[in-house]
């Protein structure tokens, strides 16, 4: 508290940016795996993609090391966006006395993080489709083949205009919107939880990362299904008139992967969703908790 939503904005920024730097080569595993085996029967397909460190390591042998941190510029350009309207909005609503009320902090971080998806959008369809693309040997989705984040956001406006730049945004706004959710309750409980206790002292470091590792399971279990769904609606290859020639939407994409490749193609890629969100959530909530108090 004690932070002006406006000052909040740009922290929340900051502090996804800087955790999106260190997390990145996990995304791109994450969303390798995701798309691996799409809408095929368990088995019935190759796997150049096993588990999170072969998978890492396959990465490496395709596209060099730098290949791990394929659509970084992107993903930084999203978490920008997408933290820092996320964490104003929180803040707006902490400030407005929502969150003292019982589920206020759940209701106040779904809300804020689906008009932080919506928002930031664009940025997450570029990124997914720059993540996805590698060589023949070891390509998994559709591979959309945008030579850098420019020339694939002029490439998507210039076939599909404005609508395009949106496509997908049906799975990321519940996907964003779960995840915030139990992101920002299960930090806040977690932390006073600890503190309450006298395991760590309020305001401490420990305190504050103890939170957010709390978090960053709540988050994993939660959010891996949406995540699965954003990532193919967002990679999926599109017709003449932008739409999507894999899945009509968020529910038909549900349904497919369920009756195609199980309910736990729906929990593709959670080592890698969990190995990816715990730091990620550990470090953009410590970041955002230290720049608020400075």
């Amino acid at each position: 508290g004690g932070v002006p939503p406006a000052v909040d904005l740009v922290l929340g920024a900051a502090a996804g940016c800087l955790a999106c730097v260190l997390t990145n080569p996990l995304e791109v595993v994450k969303t390798r795996l995701q798309l691996q085996g799409e809408l095929q029967p368990p088995g019935s397909y190759p796997r150049p993609y096993r588990g999170v460190l072969r998978a890492a390591a396959a990465v490496c042998r395709a596209d060099g090391p730098r290949g791990l941190q394929k659509g970084l510029a992107a993903g930084l350009l999203y978490q920008g966006l997408m933290n820092g309207v996320r964490f104003y909005c929180f803040s707006l609503a902490e400030a407005a006395g929502w969150t003292r009320h019982p589920g206020g902090t759940v209701a106040a971080g779904a809300v804020a993080g689906a008009v932080g998806a919506f928002v930031g959008s664009p940025a997450y369809l570029v990124k997914t489709h720059l993540q996805a693309q590698t060589v023949s040997a070891v390509a998994v989705g559709h591979q959309h083949n945008h030579e850098n984040i420019s020339a694939a956001f002029r490439s998507i406006y210039k076939q599909h205009g404005v609508a395009g730049l949106w496509r997908g945004v049906t799975g990321a706004v519940p996907r964003v919107a779960v995840g915030s959710a139990a992101q920002l309750a299960t930090f806040t409980s977690a932390k006073d939880w600890v503190c309450e206790r006298q395991w760590f002292s309020e305001g401490s470091w420990a305190a504050v990362l103890a939170g957010g590792m709390v978090s960053g399971v709540a988050v994993a279990v939660t959010m891996t299904p949406f995540d699965v769904i954003s990532t193919r609606l967002y990679n999926q290859p599109v017709d003449a008139d932008g739409a999507g020639k894999l899945y009509r939407g968020f529910l038909d994409c549900i349904l497919q992967i369920s009756s195609k490749e199980g309910l736990l193609g729906l929990y593709k890629g959670i080592g890698a969703v969990y190995l990816r969100l715990g730091p990620h959530t550990v470090l953009s909530l410590f970041f955002w908790d230290e720049l608020r108090k400075m």
